[in-house]
């Protein structure tokens, strides 16, 4: 908005009650000045029943495609402490769960004048009360305070009447006192005590909580009214050793009394939960999904939670197969004609094999000396490219198998050829061909894909201008019975496109975010082609390629590399390990 322009007409946005309409103009003027000349920090402020959340919520509702008044997020503060705040307000700004010092980082440079909504800051905080990271304050201070001194930023924040937030340098919209609470009102079931929270849950056949169809109240509350009783923490440990409440109850209480270190849990339940908790804590209502993520980040930490979540877990559309912690992935690839065998890359440039139903080692292979690769197209489990992190492509073959020298070979000296000639042809990305066949896309920095047979020798490759910016990742999908070859690519501009290398590159994209694509994978299963994208912000989409239709599934670990088969077994590779996920295929779009 420019210096002087008009405040939009209140009368275009939603109905508000005569008692609020001066609050919503002087918020909608507070907001639509684009001059500077009012203050970043908006403080809504009153009693209980005042309307303060309703007058937020009427102007979230009428800010929806309004560009001067657009509202970048919504953080209900409720319940929240520093870490689950941050985290939910770095997915809703395209970031991903970041913890709060990562997410000021990325705040900072963002370009983007932000414009926050925070209801119910006031109703921040968690129980254990005397913990220092639970305190509304806390949050305050660790990322509210840093995030408003950022200049462009501005945040709306309901306060009621706790003076989290000074009012100096503020805008202030009072709406004091509230209604009296009339006789016939429902009692505030946070204050109820945990017996009787705890009376209102049915219990199954056996006698055992049925957390599945317990009230909202209880699954909501039930944790903090344990931590207030008087019971030496029985309540609190049989809470948190019963899966059935892992998988429903509060995931935001969990997270605040996990995080503190005096209260016993069972096993590995702590550090399984905390690699969970982001993702846990991002509004996944589906009690079957919240089981698939808890039991993944089991897998490997904690065999009997493992065990106790698994056939829950198993009922959803995804859940975890085995996870190799201990082995970090650079580069990772199904190696064609091979059932059941996966290419690892590891971060020092050691090549092996694994099983892929149970992820144990299953050969190896020499690599260059001194090579980090960061990809790999095979030609099969002993000859491939690798392309290193310098974006160097380094051919890799057995003493005898001359034929795979010469050919990998003279694609390797092809593009470093070019690279020597146009730094545009530096290459930046290579992907392969998947389990079906033998295939090598490589990716440069001008935004050109080449594609290579790595069954059959070709002088050059089909080259095709596809992007405006550098490539980041590539994949290949050749389909024998229609006949059909489909590649992938993914830039640094977030765009993900695909095309049949017989024709033209399709006209818009597959897929495009304000994220980057980190890896690409695609196979043919028995109902059809599905592309799998790893985006930076911690999502993993699913896409039927001849339908259009997705998926996302949450990643709980950092990914550089995928690799898919035509069974529906998904492989996640990074810095954190490698770990296996088995899709439903015929459950994944129903």
């Amino acid at each position: 908005m420019t210096v002087g322009a008009a405040v939009p007409d209140i009368a275009s946005w939603p109905p508000l009650d005569d008692e609020k309409r001066a609050a919503g103009r002087q918020l909608l003027g507070w907001a639509a000045d684009g001059s500077g000349a009012r203050r970043r920090l908006c403080l809504v402020r009153g009693a209980e029943g005042s309307g303060k959340s309703h007058l937020l919520a009427w102007f979230l509702a009428g800010s929806t495609g309004q560009p001067r008044t657009t509202v970048h997020a919504t953080v209900l503060a409720e319940g929240l402490t520093a870490d689950t705040f941050a985290w939910d307000l770095g997915r809703q700004l395209g970031y991903g769960p970041l913890s709060p010092a990562r997410l000021l980082d990325r705040v900072s440079q963002d370009e983007r004048p932000l414009l926050l909504l925070v209801p119910d800051l006031h109703r921040s905080g968690a129980v254990p009360a005397d913990l220092p990271a639970a305190a509304p304050a806390t949050l305050v201070a660790d990322l509210l305070e840093p995030l408003l001194s950022l200049p462009h930023l501005r945040a709306a924040v309901e306060i009621g009447d706790s003076g989290l937030l000074p009012a100096d340098g503020a805008e202030i919209i009072d709406l004091g006192r509230g209604r009296t609470a009339a006789p016939g009102d429902r009692a505030n079931p946070g204050k109820s005590t945990f017996a009787e929270l705890a009376a209102t849950v049915p219990h199954t056949h056996d006698g055992r909580p049925d957390w599945a169809q317990a009230p909202a109240p209880a699954l909501r509350h039930i944790l903090a009214a344990a931590l207030r009783t008087d019971d030496e923490g029985a309540a609190v440990r049989s809470l948190l050793a019963d899966p059935g409440f892992l998988a429903h109850g509060s995931a935001t209480a969990l997270t605040a009394t996990l995080a503190d270190e005096r209260i016993p849990v069972p096993g590995q339940l702590r550090q399984v939960w905390k690699r969970a908790a982001p993702e846990l804590t991002a509004h996944h209502a589906d009690s079957a999904e919240r089981a698939a993520l808890l039991h993944a980040a089991a897998v490997g930490t904690d065999a009997a939670l493992t065990e106790y979540l698994r056939p829950l877990a198993q009922r959803h559309w995804w859940s975890a197969a085995w996870a190799r912690p201990e082995l970090p992935v650079g580069a990772l690839a199904p190696v064609p004609g091979e059932k059941r065998r996966l290419l690892t890359a590891d971060v020092t440039g050691r090549i092996r094999t694994c099983d892929t139903d149970t992820g144990a080692a299953a050969g190896a292979t020499g690599s260059p000396p001194s090579a980090r690769p960061v990809s790999v197209a095979p030609r099969d489990a002993h000859s491939m490219l690798l392309l290193d992190e310098t974006g160097v492509l380094l051919p890799v073959v057995a003493e005898d198998d001359p034929i795979s020298g010469f050919m990998l070979g003279h694609i390797a000296e092809h593009h470093g050829s070019a690279a020597l000639v146009d730094d545009g042809s530096q290459v930046t990305a290579l992907g392969g061909g998947g389990a079906q066949s033998p295939y090598a896309i490589v990716g440069d920095r001008a935004g050109n894909v080449h594609v290579w047979s790595l069954s059959d020798y070709q002088d050059t490759p089909g080259s095709y201008r596809v992007h405006e910016q550098p490539v980041t990742a590539a994949a290949c999908l050749h389909i024998p019975a229609d006949d059909l070859t489909l590649t992938f690519s993914a830039a640094l501009d977030g765009s993900v496109r695909l095309w049949e290398t017989s024709g033209e590159p399709m006209p818009v994209p597959v897929e495009q975010r304000g994220c980057l694509a980190t890896a690409l994978a695609a196979a043919d299963t028995s109902v059809g082609p599905v592309l799998a994208v790893a985006w930076s912000d911690a999502e993993l989409h699913l896409w039927h390629v001849f339908s259009g239709r997705m998926r996302t599934l949450p990643l709980l670990h950092a990914c550089s590399a995928l690799a898919l088969t035509p069974e529906g077994l998904l492989f996640v590779g990074g810095p954190e390990g490698l770990y296996a996920a088995r899709l439903r295929l015929d459950g994944l779009w129903s």
